[in-house]
């Protein structure tokens, strides 16, 4: 039965007090520590909280059972470590894009008052990770297991997003940077270690089953079921229906390195070329209007269609590879495909 939600959320009023005690016991003052807390508040919760619920749901099918009260609790702080992970990326991120506004409020430093202090806030949301990591798990044998993990993934997000800001500056445009190479390291960097490998990885750890084998097989399914993850987010950003989901598309006047872009550039005739390299990334209706009109000469939406068949057939492969005996499930990434597959938001 998936995580609920609801509960998730609820128990984040214990961490974040277990955090504030923390900080409380070094003397901070009380005017910083209620800036803490609200930072932790404003840029934790509400989201949709996809990352920490799949910690709860692959440690139940690893161990196969209804998870107890201690083993739910567990599950769900790792859970609010990778949501603490995603605010302190989301926090900088914000800043770097120069966004205005993250999950239908004004981004943390547009927030009156914070400004270039949420530097040094997305610094102290990372820090709350190793907090409750210690609080709660430091006479596990996997603890240091557990820190590596989030030192590693922190590491490979770092070097997406370093790849994706000098290859797509929002205010200079150059299509000579892109490529579906680098567009393949940026979205498995950026996002599919910490968004799909380590919940999993997590949950693997907490039930046990964290071979270096069974790491590997984990790995090699959901790295590329992260990429096919983007990819289809590159496609609803251009395909997909505003009503549906939620925004209208921005990629194409946001100059961002995405899928489609790439495929046009490899695809597109001189012709062509120079129509995308004249209107990519312009703050201007008419020129996305013309990228769009390139993408649908180049039958982009066709193209995605057969890669997401590909991907999807060759993922399905791996997961019948997955060997029950060694403790692993195939059901962990029949969950995770289950979701993506065909999604329209």
């Amino acid at each position: 039965m998936p995580a609920n939600r609801d509960q998730f959320n609820k128990f984040f009023d214990e961490l974040e007090d277990e955090v504030i005690a923390v900080a409380a016991n070094y003397g901070l003052p009380s005017a910083a520590l209620d800036w803490y807390r609200r930072s932790l508040r404003y840029n934790s919760v509400g989201g949709k909280a996809n990352r920490g619920l799949s910690v709860i749901d692959t440690y139940e099918i690893l161990l196969g059972k209804d998870l107890s009260d201690d083993e739910w609790k567990k599950a769900a702080i790792l859970g609010w470590c990778i949501e603490l992970l995603q605010a302190f990326f989301l926090v900088a991120d914000d800043m770097m894009d120069q966004s205005k506004t993250r999950r239908g409020q004004p981004c943390w430093y547009l927030v009156s008052g914070v400004g270039n202090v949420a530097i040094n806030d997305s610094f102290m949301l990372e820090t709350a990770i190793y907090i409750l990591l210690k609080n709660h798990f430091k006479q596990e044998s996997y603890y240091v297991d557990l820190i590596e993990l989030f030192h590693e993934v922190t590491f490979q997000t770092e070097l997406g997003q370093i790849l994706d800001l000098i290859t797509a500056p929002e205010d200079s445009v150059d299509l000579s940077k892109f490529s579906l190479e680098k567009h393949s390291f940026i979205v498995r960097f950026k996002t599919a270690y910490y968004s799909f490998y380590l919940p999993v990885a997590l949950a693997m750890y907490m039930a046990g089953v964290a071979s270096d084998e069974n790491l590997k097989q984990a790995k090699d399914i959901l790295i590329p079921l992260g990429e096919y993850f983007q990819v289809q987010d590159d496609y609803l950003d251009c395909y997909g229906k505003p009503e549906v989901i939620g925004k209208i598309g921005t990629d194409i006047i946001d100059n961002k390195c995405s899928w489609l872009i790439n495929l046009a550039l490899k695809k597109a005739s001189p012709e062509q070329r120079a129509i995308l390299d004249a209107n990519y990334g312009r703050k201007d209706n008419e020129c996305e209007d013309r990228v769009r009109k390139v993408y649908d000469e180049l039958s982009l939406e066709q193209e995605y269609f057969n890669y997401e068949e590909q991907i999807v057939a060759m993922i399905r492969d791996l997961i019948k590879k997955v060997d029950y005996s060694t403790g692993l499930k195939p059901e962990v990434f029949e969950a995770f495909l289950s979701k993506i597959y065909k999604r329209q938001k």
